[in-house]
Order: structure tokens, then C-alpha cells, then sequence
């Protein structure tokens, strides 16, 4: 009777647990994104650190959470015209919304001849060294091929929380291989300054009592140098998510170290968020304006770099 009521007791305990878990679904009529040329697995040996997610890597379709297996997607030009790109979409250091804000990009620049390639990251998870492991790996996986795919000088693309991997990635680096040439960020956390950063991403990157030395080696706005790679950054007057500020300091910072072909997108309106606004369904009034102007600049940056 006793191992009756026992396991009686252990069903109804799992049954609670499973009732106090949300279920996790695929996100039902979302646009046909493209597909890359090929997805590589960024740590076939293993990675030099562990996150501590314990949970099963989810896929909802248009964004991935509790990533613990990085990969880096690839999609390859006709005519590659000697950029590439890594792409680190955004979402608080909680998710990353691979789909939105990177693969939604992908025909775009592969038509302007440019290998992209959209990094899955993992997640932090308070473990800070996490997902810039995985970037510089991803930049010497990327230049370890960059005969095979047509490129030579390559850059780092941020939205939002991805924004602050980016500008990490680019006041970070540790060598030639993993400085990125060049950055284009799109409404980027930048600080971790409490007053102005986002504070999602600044609690699940450092924890909620982060020292002020560690906010501040995390802050990127105070880690640029003069050898800091020029940046196109975007951002939205409006924004209540990541204050336009953040962008206003990074760029201010580049200026003020001398950092040459730097350039700043602001539009009067559009809140956060706004990569894929636009590129499928009802059309939006700035996305020509960000897009023409961010073209335009790459079409001239190969010449700058070459003459640096």
C-alpha cells in the first residue's frame, strides 16, 4: 500500500512540474526565411566553456533560446565583392533571434556580393566569457576560409543585446584574426552603465550585483582605442528599449579616438526591434532610408581599407 501512495505521490509531483513549465511551440505562419549555403558547428571538439544551461536548446521558428550548441550559418554570393559579415542577432542574452534579425538579411547582401554568415551563439547564462568565445571563434572559422568564399576583410553585425556582443567583439579582440575590419550595429546595447543600458542584458551577461569595475570593462563606449574598427551604428530616436544614447556614446568615443570612416543612421521614429520591418508584409517608411545608407557605405568601405 505504502509503494502505491508512493507512486501515486511521484506521478502527481510530475505532473505539477509539468503543469508549472510553459510549453514550448514552434511559432505557427511565419515567413520563409533563406536558407544558407551550409551551417557549421562551431566547437567540434568541444568549447573551452560551459554556460551552465542545463535546459534543452528550443527552435520557435523565428528565434532560439537556452542555446548551448553554436553554429555558424553561411550563405554565399554569386559574386562575392571581398566583405563578409557575421551576424549577432539580438535578444537580451536570453534568446537569439536568429531568423528576424539575421536570416532576413541574408539575400540582401548576398546580392550586394557579400558572404554573410548568422552566428548562433550561446547564451551567457551570467557567464561572461560565453558568447565572445564563441565570436572570435566563429572570426577565425570565417577567415580560415575566406579564399575559399571570396572575401578579405571581414566584419561583425550586432542588433540590440547582439549590438553589445559586436561592439565587444570589436574593443575586445585579441589578435589580428579575431579584430573584426569593420562593424555595423543596429540599435546596440552598448553600456552596461545601469542609468541607460538595457538591464536585461546587463543581469544575464554579468548577474544582478556586478561590480562597478566589471560594468565598466563591459562598457564599450570606454573601451574604444584608436585601433578600434570604423562602425556603421543605426538606432531610433525613439527607442525605449536601448536608449538612443548608446549609440551616441559609441559613436562619440570612435570620433574622439580618431577612428576614420565611422558613420551614425538616426531615424526620428521606430522603436526597437525594426531589422525585418518591412521586408516582408506591410512596408515601413525608414526601412529604404537605413538600407540605402548603410549600402552606400559598404559599397565605399572596401576602398577605405584598402587604403588605411
Amino acid at each position: 500500500m505504502k509503494r502505491v501512495i508512493l507512486s501515486l505521490s511521484l506521478l502527481v509531483l510530475a505532473a505539477t512540474v509539468s503543469l508549472a513549465q510553459p510549453q514550448r511551440r514552434r511559432v505557427e505562419n511565419l515567413p520563409e526565411y533563406p536558407k544558407p549555403d551550409l551551417v557549421i558547428n562551431l566547437w567540434t571538439s568541444g568549447a573551452p566553456t560551459s554556460n551552465g544551461i542545463t535546459r534543452e536548446e528550443f527552435d520557435y521558428g523565428n528565434h532560439v533560446t537556452d542555446v548551448t550548441k553554436p553554429t555558424l550559418s553561411i550563405f554565399l554570393p554569386e559574386n562575392p565583392n571581398g566583405l563578409a559579415i557575421i551576424s549577432c542577432p539580438g535578444g537580451g542574452y536570453v534568446d537569439v533571434w536568429d531568423k528576424t534579425e539575421g536570416f532576413s538579411l541574408a539575400d540582401w547582401y548576398n546580392e550586394m556580393g557579400i558572404v554573410y554568415a548568422v552566428l548562433k551563439y550561446r547564451l551567457p547564462n551570467t557567464h561572461k566569457e560565453v558568447p565572445l568565445d564563441d565570436v572570435q571563434e566563429a572570426m577565425r572559422i570565417m577567415r580560415s576560409h575566406a579564399s575559399e568564399y571570396g572575401f578579405k576583410y571581414l566584419g561583425i553585425q550586432g542588433n540590440s543585446a547582439g549590438g553589445h556582443l559586436a561592439a565587444m567583439t570589436s574593443t575586445h579582440y585579441t589578435n589580428a584574426v579575431n579584430r573584426p575590419d569593420f562593424s555595423v550595429l543596429f540599435y546596440p546595447v552598448i553600456t552596461l552603465d545601469p542609468s541607460y543600458t538595457h538591464r536585461g542584458t546587463l543581469e544575464h551577461l554579468l548577474g544582478k550585483d556586478a561590480p562597478q569595475a566589471l560594468i565598466d570593462q563591459f562598457s564599450n563606449e570606454k573601451c574604444v582605442t584608436p585601433d578600434t574598427p570604423p562602425a556603421f551604428i543605426m538606432h531610433s530616436t525613439d527607442d525605449n528599449v536601448v536608449p538612443v544614447r548608446n549609440s551616441i556614446e559609441y559613436y562619440t568615443a570612435l570620433v574622439k579616438n580618431g577612428v576614420r570612416n565611422s558613420s551614425m543612421c538616426i531615424l526620428p521614429t521606430g522603436g526597437h526591434g525594426w531589422t525585418d520591418r518591412g521586408w516582408k508584409g506591410a512596408e515601413w517608411e525608414y526601412r529604404k532610408t537605413w538600407m540605402t545608407s548603410l549600402e552606400v557605405w559598404l559599397g565605399q568601405l572596401k576602398d577605405f581599407l584598402d587604403n588605411k
